[in-house]
């Protein structure tokens, strides 16, 4: 499989962003938060993902960009935990909630944490 992070699984759509935030299931692992819903598939992809950094934390656009570009390419090299997992297609948000400035090495050690986390959850909410 291709670690890739294409245009089609980028999330997009206000009404998923929407359904996200109203009906969503939320797992965390400081300082990382992912917000889950299962969708309704669409062109054949599994995962929907959008990733959001917070002006409160970051003023500066650089710094907000910088932590996406991270949380993207941490996405992009993990994603295949959620792909073998997800029986179903799922939208996510992908969000970096602190003041405290991780290294890239540290924020992939708690992307993978989280992952695993979310399987697990969403394991158990199919039970």
């Amino acid at each position: 499989m291709k670690n890739t992070y294409p245009k089609h699984e980028k999330l997009k759509s206000k009404t998923t962003i929407g359904l996200l935030f109203s009906e969503g299931n939320s797992v965390s692992k400081y300082p990382l938060r992912l917000v889950y819903v299962p969708i309704v598939p669409e062109d054949n992809v599994p995962i929907k993902m959008g990733v959001s950094v917070s002006k409160k934390y970051f003023k500066k656009a650089v710094d907000r960009n910088y932590f996406k570009r991270v949380l993207r390419e941490t996405y992009r090299l993990n994603k295949a935990l959620l792909l073998e997992n997800m029986e179903q297609p799922y939208a996510f948000m992908f969000f970096y909630q602190s003041k405290e400035r991780l290294s890239y090495e540290e924020i992939n050690k708690k992307t993978i944490q989280l992952f695993e986390k979310c399987i697990e959850a969403v394991k158990t909410e199919a039970k």
